[in-house]
C-alpha cells in the first residue's frame, strides 16, 4: 500500500493499518505506531484521546475505504489495458494486487480488516462493528461494478460478497503456505461463476 502524503494524524492512521495487517491488533503498540508513521509519542493522545481503541478503528475504517476506492482502479486499469470489463476481470486485479504484494515484499503482510476481525475478542466490540462496516464499504462498490457489467443487481450483492470472501481466504492460505497459490486458484476457479452472472451471457460447459 502507498504511503498517503497527508498530515501527522492521517500518517498514524495509515501506519496502524500497516502495522495491524504485519502483526495484528494485539502486537500493534501506540509506541510502534508512532514511530513507524515519524510522528511524536505525545500527538497520539492528541489525535486519539479514545487511545488504542479509536486509533485501531480509524486503521480499519481507512482500510475499508481503501479498498472500496480500488475498484474503480481496477477497472480504469482494465480498460486502459484493453482488457475486457468483466466480473472475472475484476476479480482477477483484485488477486493480482496480493500476488504482485507477495512477489515483492514477501508473506507478512495480510488484510488490515481481517486482522482486526481475528483479534476481535482481545480489542472489543467496537472493533467488530468497525471491520463489519469496513467490509461493506469494500463490498458496496464491488458490487456496483458488478451490476454495471450486467449482474442482475438481485445477485450482485451476493458475488461482492463471494469475491472478498473467497479473496480474504485465499489471502490467508497464501500467507500459510508462502505462496499465491491460493490466490491464482480461486480467480481461475471463480471466473466462469462470475461471467455467467452476466445477463445475456451464454453458460461454458
Amino acid at each position: 500500500m502507498p504511503v498517503p502524503e497527508r498530515g501527522p494524524r492521517e500518517r498514524m492512521v495509515f501506519s496502524a493499518a500497516q502495522l495491524i495487517r504485519r502483526d495484528g491488533v494485539g502486537a500493534t503498540g501506540m509506541r510502534e505506531v508512532a514511530v513507524h508513521a515519524g510522528a511524536p509519542r505525545g500527538s497520539l493522545q492528541h489525535y486519539f484521546p479514545g487511545g488504542k481503541q479509536q486509533l485501531v478503528n480509524e486503521a480499519v475504517d481507512w482500510a475499508g475505504r481503501y479498498a472500496g476506492k480500488r475498484v474503480a482502479r481496477f477497472l480504469d486499469e482494465l480498460a486502459h489495458a484493453g482488457e475486457p470489463t468483466t466480473p472475472a476481470g475484476l476479480f482477477a486485479a483484485m488477486v493480482r494486487q496480493w500476488t504482485d504484494e507477495y512477489a515483492a515484499s514477501g508473506f507478512a503482510a495480510g488484510c488490515p480488516v481481517a486482522a482486526a476481525t481475528v483479534d476481535c475478542a482481545a480489542s472489543g466490540d467496537a472493533t467488530r462493528e468497525a471491520a463489519a462496516a469496513a467490509f461493506a464499504t469494500w463490498t458496496g462498490p464491488v458490487a456496483e461494478a458488478l451490476t454495471g457489467m450486467g449482474v442482475p443487481a438481485a445477485r450482485a450483492g451476493s458475488l461482492a460478497t463471494l469475491m472478498v470472501s473467497a479473496l480474504e481466504g485465499a489471502i490467508l492460505i497464501a500467507r500459510a503456505e508462502r505462496d499465491v497459490r491460493a490466490l491464482t486458484t480461486v480467480a481461475t476457479e471463480l471466473a466462469p461463476l462470475l461471467d455467467a452472472a452476466v445477463e445475456g451471457s451464454v453458460p461454458q460447459g
